[in-house]
């Protein structure tokens, strides 16, 4: 496990301890029951939607503190109270903050209930659960966004030769110009997540094989490989890099201008910057990126084992959901094949 993916543990986990410090005792037992077969991240996940939903029990059912909530209480709740606190996700105040929940954040939220509920249900500490009879709300499909073959490259010069940026942006970028170049072309060349970008290290890479190594999203580490266009952009980026961190001990593959390993939100923050010039009708998010590059993999294979096995997708149907738009193309491509006469 390399060094990114231990710190981020670590946070996920104190992230977890300062929410169950909000929540009921016997919450813990229930994240101990899903240590074994869910990322820390998820955990995270999960104990912020608890902590959201047990607020809103305090508050808006019971009126009695978080802490003392009780499994009676739980066992007394109604398939309503769930779906008024559905209703109240959509706009909702915590900690001083406004939060909004679409179709898929309802969804989430909702699921972590019921598997919280389901687990007590099943050691017998509630002998009723509400929770399975409430329906998941329905996520409806939108399109996917994706980039086209000119606005691709577009995207990589609007990095490379920033004619279209303000002074300011021009002179920042003299800085970061290989850097960026490099990270667009890992994304748009390999179609890695952002987290799997900001945790390569030095070591990770091997320019013998055109390979590198990353962690996934559910801690499994795999070797992916890149072309001899990505291979020139991280080179040209590695001979900047030596300059930038000449001395320096720091072995993430991406830094920052402060010389440490570069954040996801900074990563975003590039993406969203360049993109806006590139394609401005288009929200582009390194997830974008990533979709980019699974769309031009199918087009080039028309294999959807080979896209979900590249992409990480554990069950290909993800795939398939991911880029049903595909099928368009399929379609096409089959007109005429079925000769009548």
């Amino acid at each position: 496990m390399s060094d990114f993916v231990k710190e981020r543990e670590i946070k996920c986990q104190n992230g977890i301890s300062k929410s169950l410090e909000k929540l009921p005792d016997y919450c813990l037992n229930f994240f101990l029951s899903i240590e074994n077969y869910t990322s820390p991240l998820t955990r995270l996940n999960y104990s912020k939607d608890l902590e959201i939903f047990f607020n809103y029990l305090a508050n808006n059912v019971f009126k009695k503190n978080v802490k003392d909530i009780t499994f009676a209480d739980l066992e007394s709740l109604k398939i309503r109270d769930i779906e008024m606190y559905l209703s109240y996700l959509t706009y909702y105040e915590y900690n001083g903050k406004t939060y909004h929940n679409g179709e898929k954040g309802k969804a989430r939220k909702i699921s972590t209930i019921k598997s919280f509920f389901k687990y007590n249900f099943k050691n017998d500490n509630i002998k009723t659960d509400v929770a399975a009879k409430v329906d998941t709300p329905k996520i409806h499909s939108k399109d996917i966004i994706r980039l086209e073959v000119d606005e691709v490259a577009k995207l990589i010069n609007e990095a490379d030769c920033p004619d279209h940026m303000t002074k300011r942006q021009q002179a920042y970028n003299k800085h970061t110009r290989s850097r960026d170049v490099a990270i667009l072309s890992l994304f748009l060349g390999t179609g890695i997540r952002v987290s799997e970008c900001v945790g390569i290290n030095i070591g990770d890479v091997d320019f013998d094989n055109n390979s590198f190594k990353i962690t996934r999203k559910g801690g499994n580490q795999v070797i992916l490989y890149f072309s001899d266009e990505v291979k020139d952009a991280l080179l040209k980026w590695l001979d900047d890099r030596a300059i930038w961190l000449e001395n320096s001990k720091e072995n993430a593959l991406f830094v920052s201008l402060q010389k440490k390993r570069i954040t996801t939100r900074a990563v975003e923050n590039l993406v969203k910057k360049y993109s806006k010039i590139a394609s401005p009708l288009k929200k582009i998010s390194p997830h974008k990126l990533r979709s980019t590059y699974g769309t031009n993999l199918y087009r080039e294979t028309g294999d959807i084992y080979v896209v979900a096995e590249v992409l990480g997708h554990k069950d290909v149907n993800t795939t398939k959901k991911h880029y049903a738009a595909m099928s368009e193309d399929i379609r096409r491509s089959v007109a005429d094949k079925v000769k009548l006469r």
